[in-house]
């Protein structure tokens, strides 16, 4: 039996081996719970997180998924942007990139920052 949870770690793994996150480029990590959506950049050299946004703190509860993935990628930039934050590094967590993780990060991208 394939354990999708062990699988989505394995490749987080494989993937935070090479990614770091600086002072000129912090992190910007995503995680995807059964019902909501979190986001955050983290300065993996201070071990801080500058930002971070999720679908907890929107008004909107319900509705498509896209859409409130689409909404974080626009705050979450947005709240970057007022602390001196253009490029990052995205990491995914894992996650495969299409669907809500692929539609927030062309949100982040159209809002301002650079991967």
């Amino acid at each position: 039996m394939i354990d999708r949870k062990k699988l989505r770690q394995k490749r987080n793994f494989r993937v935070r081996k090479k990614i770091f996150g600086t002072s000129e480029r912090p992190r910007l990590v995503v995680f995807v719970s059964n019902k909501n959506f979190y986001a955050q950049i983290i300065n993996d050299e201070k071990q801080e997180t500058l930002v971070c946004y999720s679908s907890l703190n929107l008004t909107i509860k319900t509705g498509n998924n896209k859409k409130i993935c689409i909404e974080i990628g626009k705050k979450i930039a947005l709240l970057a942007l007022k602390k001196q934050i253009k490029t990052v590094v995205f990491d995914r967590a894992g996650f495969l990139f299409h669907g809500k993780i692929k539609s927030f990060a062309e949100s982040v991208c159209e809002n301002g920052l650079k991967f």
